[in-house]
């Protein structure tokens, strides 16, 4: 075993080996007060972590996929998706998974975003007995956004299916995993994904006309800025890529539901949460209430639910001090500024409660629910 000293007790030994110290403890008549014994430290739970490549037959590239869990043991804790604007979240990296029988919940990043981003809401799920799986989506993850390759919905929605097929087939997580319990979860584009893999179908000439009449929506502006032709949408925008194991979504402020066909939209039967954000008013583009595309009241079993004060960067981790300032000299989207009064931490506890609650996990991490007997 190795012995650590803290820097109080390496000051200690050096002033006592300093000359005149031992005549000075020595005139000291003051008893020495016997040391408390340390209170016990109360560790952090953790949720675990680990990465994997998922082989797609849609792509020429492996797909980088992740899966947060919870686990059985403690083992080294690392930061996971920190960068200089964002936060990491702490996990068990490669850590034993708890055994059982657990819900499977699929994870899609928003437009320009990545697997690791959205830690904060994956690690709380796994705490609460999910198994989490995110990909990065080739073309529309961190540093591989292209407003072309943003069109293509239904590679998305592949990406997914594919790693879905992969963590079933993996000896550590697939037996772990409740079959009859599989949600698509998304935020922005990622809400789009994962309304497309349970049967919503996106008309490419419904959505040319949303951007005839909001022009200036963040969507149509980067399609724009890319020489996206909103006359020649891929083919495979309008594509059935419904998967059957899905049984059922919570999409964030999902994007392009405008565009969505109206039979598709009553034949998505399965159980789906809408989360919107917005103070003092959702941007349009993804605005599913009555001020919008209403999509809320035009499925068959939908959940609307509306967490102010926000924005909907809010939904993005936890942003490092200096990250609005930095973001603003670089002329980047001020994905760190919220709106006045919001407390983006306590955003976050809320999503996480109104997703938990929908999926039927434990209310706090660590306990046990329905979700893993």
């Amino acid at each position: 075993m190795t012995l650590r000293l803290s820097s109080l007790a390496v000051l200690a030994i050096l002033a006592a080996s300093l000359p005149g110290a031992q005549a000075q403890a020595a005139s000291d008549e003051a008893p020495v007060p016997s040391a408390e014994p340390p209170a016990p430290s109360r560790i952090e739970p953790l949720a675990g972590y680990d990465r994997f490549d998922v082989r797609a037959a849609h792509r020429g590239v492996l797909v980088a996929a992740s899966i947060w869990y919870p686990a059985s043991d403690r083992i080294y804790a690392a930061p996971v998706g920190g960068n200089a604007v964002f936060e990491s979240t702490m996990a068990l990296v490669g850590a034993a998974a708890a055994p059982g029988s657990h819900p499977l919940v699929l994870l899609s990043h928003g437009s320009g975003g990545n697997m690791d981003g959205l830690g904060w809401l994956s690690s709380q799920l796994a705490l609460r007995g999910a198994l989490v799986v995110a990909v990065n989506h080739p073309g529309t993850t961190s540093g591989d956004s292209s407003p072309r390759r943003t069109t293509r919905l239904d590679e998305r929605a592949k990406d997914l299916s594919a790693a879905l097929d992969t963590i079933l087939a993996d000896p550590s997580f697939g037996p772990l995993i409740d079959g009859k319990r599989i949600t698509a979860l998304g935020f922005s584009l990622g809400g789009t994904t994962v309304l497309d893999l349970a049967g919503g179908r996106f008309e490419r000439e419904k959505y040319r006309d949303y951007c005839k009449t909001f022009a200036d929506q963040g969507d149509c502006v980067f399609f724009r800025k890319g020489g996206v032709d909103l006359d020649r949408l891929p083919e495979g925008m309008e594509a059935d890529v419904r998967d059957p194991r899905i049984s059922s979504i919570v999409a964030v402020e999902p994007g392009m539901t405008d565009a969505l066909s109206d039979d598709s939209i009553g034949a998505m039967t399965l159980p789906v949460q809408l989360i919107g954000l917005g103070s003092p008013d959702a941007w349009r583009g993804v605005d599913v209430s009555a001020s919008g595309s209403d999509l809320a009241a035009r499925l068959p079993d939908a959940t609307y639910e509306m967490i102010r004060p926000a924005v909907h960067f809010t939904f993005l981790g936890l942003c490092k001090p200096e990250a609005a300032r930095l973001l603003a000299e670089e002329q980047d989207d001020p994905v760190c500024t919220d709106p006045e009064g919001s407390d983006r931490a306590a955003i976050h506890t809320r999503v996480i409660e109104r997703i938990s609650r929908f999926l039927g996990l434990a209310a706090v991490p660590g306990e046990t629910s329905a979700a893993h007997q």
